[in-house]
């Protein structure tokens, strides 16, 4: 424990070599303190420490990931307040909210402070902030490349445990009609019924059709399964007279195209 850090309300959770100076300025000797095991709840907090004062003052976008977070949690418990609680939940997703959003609430509530309520509040909130994410700027946007499905669909696939397969329905224009989830799989493998893809594209007029599935596991390589599936959906689709653009395999940061490999 740094000496610093001795008198504070902070010491577990704060990162500043200076963290108790800069939360009790008033203590020039810490050393000879007790130690306070009993945290300092907001409602003790000067104003301007407290996120929500910050966030009135300032804006929103002056918070930080932790304070955000601790204005989701709200209240504190005993042995912890909101921030200490933000804080924890950070480390213990690897300061990560994108693994925070795809854990299930009963794994959240292993964090100390975190409970149904609270728990169920920070996963709205990023499930809020993904759907954002996903909207386009258009109502119905133009589809001509990899990148544009991959732009579509990283929101929806990129940051999965299992893999899903994807459907881009899109008109002679190149405008996309809608996205359809074909099928849920396991971690490596998903199945496909190419008949279900070219029911969805002749029921909704779609002369152009892209598909998608992630990768679980960030290599974005196809697998051999990947390619047969993709033989298949293009034999259907030149029987059916319907184009295909593309079939990419979407992970968190990155893709492949079969068409721009050539492969289609």
């Amino acid at each position: 424990m740094r000496d610093p850090c001795i008198a504070c309300h902070l010491r577990e959770v704060c990162d500043s070599d200076d963290c108790g100076r800069k939360h009790f300025p008033i203590y020039e000797n810490r050393k000879s303190m007790k130690r306070n095991t009993t945290p300092l709840p907001f409602s003790a907090w000067c104003a301007e420490d407290k996120p929500s004062y910050k966030m009135e003052q300032k804006g929103v976008r002056s918070l930080t990931t932790t304070e955000l977070l601790s204005i989701l949690i709200g209240a504190g418990t005993d042995k912890y307040n909101a921030l200490e609680i933000a804080k924890l939940l950070m480390a213990d997703n690897d300061n990560s909210l994108k693994k925070i959003s795809g854990q299930p609430l009963s794994e959240l509530q292993k964090t100390a402070g975190v409970g149904e309520a609270n728990g169920r509040r920070v996963l709205a909130a990023l499930e809020l902030g993904r759907r954002m994410m996903e909207q386009s700027g258009e109502e119905s946007p133009c589809i001509t490349s990899a990148t544009m499905i991959y732009n579509i669909m990283r929101p929806t696939i990129g940051n999965l445990d299992t893999e899903e397969f994807w459907l881009l329905l899109i008109n002679q224009a190149g405008k996309l009609i809608k996205k359809v989830k074909i099928s849920h799989g396991g971690l490596t493998e998903v199945t496909v019924d190419v008949r279900v893809i070219m029911k969805h594209a002749i029921l909704n007029n779609a002369t152009i059709i892209g598909v998608c599935h992630n990768h679980p596991s960030g290599s974005t390589v196809p697998s051999k399964h990947d390619d047969k599936i993709t033989e298949t959906i293009r034999k259907a689709c030149d029987t059916m007279r319907i184009h295909l653009l593309d079939h990419v395999i979407v992970t968190d940061g990155d893709y492949y195209s079969y068409h721009e490999n050539g492969r289609i």
